[in-house]
Order: C-alpha cells, then structure tokens, then sequence
C-alpha cells in the first residue's frame, strides 16, 4: 500500500485511526471499526521506510487509541479540579503516552518476517504478549484488553466469551487481533475467519447449555448503592445524610433479600454490602456506628468498605467482614493500588487524589458462617485476570468499587466487563457493589444474573448462584495465552523461513 499522507498528516491519520478503534470496548462494541484501525496500522507498518518510521506509525496509532479508550480519566480530575486543574490536559493523554510502546513493538517487528500469514502471526503474538506485560507497568495497568470487544451484551456475548475458560481475556484478545487481520488478507482467508467465528460462538452456547454447578448453597445477598458523589465522599460535608441513607437502603435490602431466601432459596442466609469508601470514616474505630450499621441490618451479616488506619499511620483501602451483632470478623487491605491516584511512583513525584495508601498482602478468602467461601477484593483488583484469587478458590468473588470518580461515562462499564470476565475465566459468580453503578451479579459463566444501572440509589438483591468447577484457566491461568502467543510467533517464524528457501 502507498501511503497518501506523510509526515503530520500521517501522524494525525494514524492518532484518529486508533482514537476510531477503541469504540470497540464495552459500551460501543463496534469491533468491525478496531479491524478497520488495525488495518491501517498494519498496513502503514509495511509500508514504512524503516523499522524505526513503523515503531513511530504504532505510537502514534496506540496512543490515539489508548487516549480515546481511556478519556474517562478526565471525570477523575473534575473532581477536584480546584486542586488539579492543571492536569486536566494530561489524564487520558499522559496514561495513552505510557501505553503507546505496546503498539509501537508489533508494529516494528512484524516486518521481520515475509508478509502475508506469518506477518500477521508475528504481530498478533508480539501484541498479545505485550498486552499481558502490563500487568508489570508500576502496579499494573491491564485495561481495556482487546479480547474486551467480545463481551457484548446479552446472550450473543455470552456465546463468545465462554473460550475464556481456558485461554482468559488475553486468549482472547490474540484471537480477536488474528481476525481483524487475517480478515483482509483474502477472500479464503475471510471465509475462514468467519467459519472460525461461527464455530466459536457455536462452542459458547453448546458450553452454556452444558454446564453442571457444584452442590453449593451461596447466600442471598443485598447490595446497596448508595449514588454518592465523589466530592460529598471527598468533602464529607453531608457525612451522617450519607451513613443514614445506607442504613436505611440497608434495612430495605436485608428485608428484601430475607423475602427471596425465605420463599425461594430455602432459608438461605442473608448478607448485606456496602461499596468501596462507603462508610465515611474509619470503620474500625467506630463502635457505635457499627452497632449502628448491625440494627439496620437487623441479624444479617454484613461487609463494608472504610478506610482503615494502623498504629504506624500507615492506611489502607480495606473492605471489612461485620458478625450479626457489628463484631468485626475479618479485614481485607486493596492490595493492588491505582497508580497516580492512590500512590505516586517515586520517580512522578504527583498524586490525584489526597493521602497515600499502603497495600494489602494480596488475595484472601473468607469462610465465615453466613457467607460462603468468598473472595474480596477492592475496586481496581477485579481487572487483573489470574490474579483474583489466592492459595484457595473461593466459591464466589465479591468486589466493591467507587466509580463515581469517572462519572456516567465509558469507564464504569469497561470496570464491569472486567468483572464479567473474570467471572468466566474462574468459573464463579462474581458481585460487583458501585457507589454510582454500575452494581451486578454474574454467574459463573458470566450470565448476568441482576443488575442496577449507574446513577440510582436502590438496594440489588438476588440469591447467589452456584461455583462451577475449577475452570482450565484457573488451575494454569496466563501459561495457556503465553503459550499460544509464542507459538503464533514460532509458526511465523518457521512460515517466513520455509518461504525464503
């Protein structure tokens, strides 16, 4: 291909390109535009003059895409704007500027092979292997993984993501980047991707119509959305309006969710959740509040997230485990924490948001009676796959969240198809708790079971389903996707050798 433009034109051409691109993440889903925007990357990659002019084109393209994929950053500065305005221009763009070289690497090494078939390989695998080394960038930043673009709503995106059960989000995203570009190689070649689409959808519903949950009894659960925006949580101006709303959205959920248990779960026992920073204040220092939290709840047990403090002055992002009577029962500390936002690396010497937290030791479960085997976690942990869950599987994973901080935009959605995600790839019912919303619970083949939208306060109720049995995925996690990313670059290897003999 001849490129039309040179120079800035190009460098524009490629950033709108990649900006088009990511409206194939959750909530848009238009995926036949990241086939179209890969395309062009691709093909301004073989057309470069050197190695060097196409590791520029993919930056360039990347950083269009993470930029318009990530521009709900912005809605986190607005709220403190008064303190960061000066950030505002740098969120999105800044993060993208971070995450353009993932692009950039397959774009520039994928000439090394002949073109056709294997250069695609190559491409596909450098990009997937890339995609799973962002896990290692400061705490990690695994967003918005290509393999996303299949989690469409309803049950067509049921059907697709089932393969997540053995190769994971980042299987997925080879498979995806493969067809959108073996897609344009030929006219076989596209009848063969479409056949492979075809059987892959095809596999998900024969999956969803054949599985078998484990005889356990899950609890009935309430999960409070309290619609608290982020500065009156920041501000604490209208603190007790706020803890009286969720005791009374409490007491309304318990009862709610006693009905259901009662007239369809068979005594199922009942367990309320407050989201992430909901109870504005520290939690464990608070006696009478929790007394307060456990009238409301009258007899249930309960979590709720709080801040937390030690004798060191050292705080942590925590989600605690309250008995019946308030007692607390145990404590889990986030783990992984947002760069930028809860901690600053030492070499960015910048924060967003006020105070530095400490981090958790990592991945629990919680046998409590009342609960079931249930796995916390705190916001920002949901999106790593094969690493939500610890040395035991739980039998269901539970994680609050505050996404107030990204407003009614992409963000809160993008946040749930990770959930959802990570629902398939363990094969256990995942619940997510939103300030905002958006709150919902997926079954272990990530069906959604019940949801409340973003922007409401209410309480969701359901009766938890059963865990499935461990999935291919959870007992290898990344080692499949690893393996089939250096395969495709092996094959492209010994493709472009056996056409240069």
């Amino acid at each position: 291909m001849t490129l039309p433009w040179r120079g800035w034109r190009l460098a524009l051409a490629l950033i709108l390109a990649g900006a088009v691109s990511a409206a194939a993440f959750p909530p848009v889903y238009a995926l036949p535009l990241l086939a179209l925007g890969l395309l062009f990357l691709y093909r301004c990659a073989e057309d470069a003059a050197s190695g060097w002019k196409a590791a520029l084109y993919g930056f360039w393209w990347g950083w269009g895409f993470n930029t318009a994929g990530l521009y709900w950053l912005t809605n986190a500065i607005l709220t403190r704007v008064h303190d960061f305005w000066w950030a505002l221009p740098l969120a999105a763009p800044g993060c993208a500027l971070i995450l353009a070289p993932f692009s950039a690497v397959p774009a520039a090494l994928c000439r090394r092979v002949a073109p056709g078939w294997p250069r695609v390989l190559l491409f596909a695998g450098i990009w997937s292997l890339g995609d799973m080394g962002k896990v290692y960038l400061f705490t990690g930043f695994p967003w918005n993984p290509p393999g996303s673009t299949l989690e469409f709503p309803g049950l067509v995106g049921d059907w697709l993501i089932q393969p997540a059960a053995w190769i994971g989000v980042d299987g997925m995203t080879l498979a995806v980047l493969l067809g959108c570009l073996l897609v344009w190689q030929s006219r076989r070649w596209a009848l063969g991707v479409a056949c492979v689409a075809v059987l892959w959808g095809g596999f998900g519903a024969w999956r969803l119509a054949h599985l078998h949950p484990l005889p356990v009894t899950l609890p009935a659960v309430a999960l409070v959305q309290g619609n608290v925006p982020e500065g009156e949580i920041l501000d604490r101006a209208d603190a007790v309006a706020v803890f009286r709303r969720y005791l009374d959205l409490t007491r309304q959920g318990v009862a709610e969710a006693r009905a259901k248990a009662g007239a369809e779960g068979r005594g199922r026992s009942v367990l309320y959740v407050w989201p992430e920073s909901s109870f504005p204040g520290l939690l464990d220092e608070d006696e009478v509040a929790r007394h307060m939290i456990a009238e409301a709840a009258d007899g249930a047990n309960g979590v709720v997230g709080s801040a937390r403090g030690d004798a060191r002055g050292r705080y942590y992002n925590s989600a605690f485990a309250l008995a019946p009577d308030g007692t607390i029962l145990g404590v889990y500390d986030k783990s992984t924490l947002v760069p930028f936002g809860e901690y600053a690396p030492r070499f960015v010497p910048v924060k967003l948001v006020p105070g530095v937290l400490t981090p958790g030791r990592g991945p629990i479960r919680w046998d409590f009676a009342g609960f079931g085997g249930v796995g916390p976690m705190v916001c920002y942990e949901v999106i790593f796959p094969g690493r939500v869950i610890g040395d035991r599987r739980p039998d269901w994973l539970l994680n609050i969240t505050n996404d107030a901080w990204f407003g009614d935009s992409a963000g809160p959605r993008q946040h749930l198809a990770t959930a959802r995600m990570r629902a398939v790839e363990q094969g256990v019912p995942v619940v997510q708790d939103a300030n905002t919303g958006v709150t919902a619970i997926f079954d272990g083949a990530g069906r959604q079971v019940a949801a409340l939208g973003w922007g409401k306060a209410g309480v969701l109720t359901a009766l938890l389903p059963a865990p499935l049995p461990e999935t291919f995925f959870g007992r290898h996690g990344r080692a499949t996707p690893v393996a089939l990313a250096l395969l495709c670059i092996g094959m492209a290897a010994l493709g472009s050798f056996r056409r240069r003999l």
